[in-house]
């Protein structure tokens, strides 16, 4: 675990506890870095402390946090909450042991549940379905035995708050690159035509992901003409063999990236005309759709309009699940009439300033931890 200040009556300190480290890119860090930055505009500091269990056991890491905790009575501790973050194979009940220790210590605990928690996952195996229930009454324990739980998507899609919905506070996530707000010009006419993918999941659900790609954007290169696919972020080195061989023929001009600088993504989000979002539905805790919120890009993506109000007042246009037909439609309309364009450009820019910047975030945590504690 990270050392962390003494936590004094004088100074307004808050607590952002991690978990495993994630690589090759750490997202869930970058938002606690990023929220740290906007918190410090308001005077408070965010001291990021890591509960370092992959390394060090989880006896160790949990006698580390004992101690360390002892100044923490009173002081908001954030606790960011994945599933892997807290199990190597998906299994978190030692999160609901961490709780135990800052309830024991006196904390007032936030847990940030940046996993999708609207649905169950099911999968095929008995294993995946014990999996699921385990994750289920780790996060309604979570939620039941803190002071705060803080959602990425609003509360009426998560079906465990119950009767504690009242604790339930919905706060968006901000993008973890620089923003780009300035407003830019669309001209239909020009070519190529840049669509932009920022990341593609690894594992099982990389080849439907690489055929919905490699599909929309040669239909798209059919109607619209010239088309380049700028592909970056994690995964996208990894899918490089698997979306060559799908482009294969179609003359897709496709530039693989993989992992680059923050303010990299931010210039190719800007400089691209529009982004492709294929990785589940896109949602208001979807960091990829909101990256390309911060740089005014318009999108088209897998969605439920309806279901998520900070997306749909987004410049983001959303087709039903798998519809690759309704998606490469959008992705042309897009493409070839400029006002469309430019709406979807201007609604972006607008929402970037109205809910998604970090110092929104960052006075909406303000704002939530202080009626909870005027409550308690």
């Amino acid at each position: 675990m990270e050392s962390t200040p003494r936590v004094g009556a004088q100074v307004k300190n808050w607590i952002a506890l991690l978990g495993c480290k994630d690589v090759p890119t750490d997202g869930v860090e970058d938002y606690c870095s990023f929220l740290g930055d906007a918190l410090a505009r308001h005077g408070i500091k965010l001291h990021k402390v890591r509960v370092s269990w992959s390394e060090k056991g989880w006896r160790r890491a949990l006698g580390q946090l004992w101690s360390e905790s002892k100044d923490w009575r009173d002081c908001w501790v954030l606790l960011q909450y994945t599933a892997l973050a807290w199990s190597r194979r998906g299994f978190p009940i030692a999160a609901l042991a961490v709780l135990g220790i800052l309830r024991a210590r006196r904390s007032r605990t936030a847990i940030v549940f940046h996993d999708d928690v609207t649905l169950p996952l099911p999968g095929p195996r008995v294993r995946d379905r014990v999996r699921n229930r385990i994750q289920t009454w780790t996060i309604r324990g979570l939620f039941k035995h803190s002071s705060q739980g803080v959602l990425t998507v609003p509360p009426a899609s998560v079906p465990w708050t119950g009767a504690g919905r009242s604790r339930a506070t919905f706060i968006p996530i901000g993008a973890n690159i620089p923003e780009d707000r300035e407003k830019r010009t669309f001209h239909a006419a020009r070519t190529p035509k840049v669509i932009a993918v920022f990341g593609v999941t690894c594992g099982e659900s990389r080849s439907q992901e690489v055929e919905d790609i490699a599909e929309v954007t040669k239909r798209v290169r059919e109607r619209v003409g010239e088309v380049r696919l700028e592909v970056f972020g994690r995964g996208a080195e990894d899918a490089r063999q698997f979306l060559e061989r799908a482009l294969d023929g179609s003359s897709v001009d496709l530039r693989i990236r993989g992992v680059i600088p923050a303010r990299e993504i931010t210039h190719a989000l800007a400089s691209a005309h529009a982004m492709l979002c294929v990785r589940g539905l896109t949602t208001s805790r979807r960091g990829s759709a909101i990256a390309g919120i911060a740089c005014g890009l318009p999108t088209v993506g897998y969605g439920d309009p309806g279901g998520d109000p900070a997306i749909d007042s987004c410049g983001i246009l959303l087709a039903p699940w798998r519809d690759r037909n309704a998606l490469s439609d959008s992705l042309v309309r897009l493409l070839t009439d400029a006002s469309v364009w430019h709406e979807l450009h201007e609604r972006n820019i607008l929402a970037q300033g109205r809910d998604f910047s970090w110092d929104v975030v960052a006075d909406r945590f303000l704002k939530s931890l202080a009626a909870c504690e005027e409550s308690s």
